[in-house]
């Protein structure tokens, strides 16, 4: 090898030994809070304060397990069946809704379309804190503050679910098919049903996904709207349990071992969904 192959192969080498770098930095970021909270849900509460941060101790997940479910009268098992309704069913519909209104930004022509998309691209850049307030006075006119409905209408639109399905609908359903769809005699909505929305499942799952990581994480509406432990979600019972266990330390373990329940279906979904998922992310690559 030559002296200019090695000055040529030399910055090659150091550039990718920086990006396996960052990239390990990245991962070990990422996964050592995981690493964390599966050891610290197998301590009790007495190794949970006196071992090393990333000891095994003490073995004692399946007791932390039985006593998450029988505090408090077993509320855990309560809020984690609230959130699977509120995140699941609100993600599955408000992905339906976010399609279709994307959709039609993008297939139908009708007054003040672009403006009124430069609306949802406004509301994007709302912060969801800033809209906590107004929902509250809005629910509180309607009777709906402290019930399910105070927490689940408002997740069911989604700007950015908007916005992602003119995206999808531009990159994945042609025009063409429509308009061979038309000329063979369908309506616009059996169109829509039995051509476009089949196109539109990869889309249709990548705004699922996006909806219902925003929705099981969402914890300012709730603690705005709800005041029954029962209506809670997983997000705010753990942070009232969490408030506690300065009181009682015996929330602790619990605490985490609700933590690391917490997290997945979150696993689950973008595991068993995955395959859709990258190809929606591709939407826009699509000419």
């Amino acid at each position: 090898m030559s002296a200019a192959d090695s000055s040529l192969l030399r910055p090659k080498l150091l550039g990718r030994a920086t990006v396996n770098v960052v990239v390990a930095v990245s991962v070990l970021y990422t996964l050592l809070p995981v690493l964390w909270l599966v050891l610290a849900a197998s301590k009790n509460r007495d190794a949970l304060f006196g071992s090393d941060l990333l000891s095994l101790g003490d073995f004692s997940f399946l007791q932390n397990l039985e006593d998450l479910f029988a505090m408090d009268g077993g509320l855990y098992g309560r809020w984690y069946v609230n959130s699977l309704l509120y995140a699941v069913l609100g993600a599955a519909l408000g992905a339906l809704v976010s399609v279709a209104c994307g959709y039609a930004f993008d297939k139908y022509r009708f007054r003040h379309k672009e403006k009124l998309f430069g609306l949802v691209l406004a509301a994007v850049m709302v912060p969801q804190t800033v809209l906590a307030l107004p929902l509250y006075l809005m629910a509180s006119g309607t009777g709906l503050v402290n019930t399910f409905w105070a927490v689940f209408v408002p997740v069911l639109f989604n700007p950015f679910g908007v916005y992602l399905g003119r995206v999808f609908a531009r990159g994945y359903v042609p025009d063409e098919v429509l308009e061979a769809a038309r000329v063979d005699g369908a309506g616009e909505l059996t169109t829509y049903v039995r051509v476009a929305f089949r196109m539109l499942g990869p889309g249709l799952v990548t705004v699922f996904l996006f909806q219902l990581t925003a929705i099981w994480n969402n914890f300012f509406l709730p603690m705005v709207m709800l005041s029954d432990q029962d209506l809670y979600p997983v997000s705010l019972g753990l942070y009232q349990w969490n408030s506690s266990a300065s009181v009682s330390p015996e929330y602790y373990p619990v605490v985490i071992m609700g933590s690391l329940l917490a997290v997945l279906p979150l696993i689950l979904a973008f595991t068993l969904l995955q395959r859709f998922w990258r190809s929606g992310l591709t939407a826009g690559a699509v000419k």
